[in-house]
């Protein structure tokens, strides 16, 4: 653990200091990423996917080293989650048997799942509270549960995947703000935005 901690540690030194923060390298990199990934998602392009996995393994130990430890486990599922996804992108069928496209949820299939991520908020709180040192276990849930919906439908070129998106956006500025992350802050009012323009995009394929 100890030569891990050594070899990342430059990337966690401070390129310059924003509002009083250090901006890290690795956190510059990880902003990269994670716009490219955006804008591949606009066209549906399987190069989202890997970007992904590339990103989320950065923002996974930026997070843990800032003791957000939903947001930095987060990262391990959305790893684990964006093969899936790559697949699904590549191989995925519809429900007719035909390559996967963006396509909506029926009504009661929002709710549905809905509630059940807004279920999810104060159980993962709860255990964030009771098993780590987490000073912001309920914030920190809150948007991990969010995230963990919002990426399974994006998986499923499901278009509701953009307003999950957007909540989760707005909600995590606040909360990267309450811990000085200022270039994270900025990535998320840029996916704010974007998820708007992506919610925008989709919609127009399914029509």
């Amino acid at each position: 653990m100890d030569e891990a901690l050594a070899r990342i540690a430059p990337f966690l030194s401070p390129a310059f200091t924003w509002w009083g923060s250090p901006i890290t390298w690795l956190e510059i990199v990880a902003f990269v990423l994670s716009i490219a990934m955006v804008l591949c998602n606009f066209r549906v392009n399987p190069w989202a996917w890997p970007l992904a996995i590339a990103a989320s393994a950065l923002y996974g130990v930026l997070f843990a080293s800032s003791r957000l430890y939903g947001e930095a486990s987060l990262q391990l599922l959305f790893i684990v989650v964006a093969f899936w996804g790559w697949w699904q992108w590549l191989r995925g069928r519809g429900a007719d048997g035909t390559p996967l496209r963006v396509h909506v949820l029926a009504p009661s299939a929002r709710l549905g799942i809905g509630m059940l991520t807004l279920a999810a908020w104060p159980l993962l709180g709860w255990l964030l509270d009771h098993h780590t040192d987490s000073d912001v276990p309920y914030l920190d849930a809150l948007p991990t549960v969010g995230s963990i919906t919002g990426q399974f439908l994006l998986g499923r070129k499901l278009v509701e995947n953009w307003p999950v998106w957007l909540l989760v956006n707005l909600f995590s500025i606040g909360l990267f703000a309450l811990k000085e992350l200022w270039l994270t802050v900025l990535l998320y009012a840029l996916f704010a935005v974007l998820s708007v323009v992506g919610w925008r995009v989709w919609q127009s394929r399914v029509a």
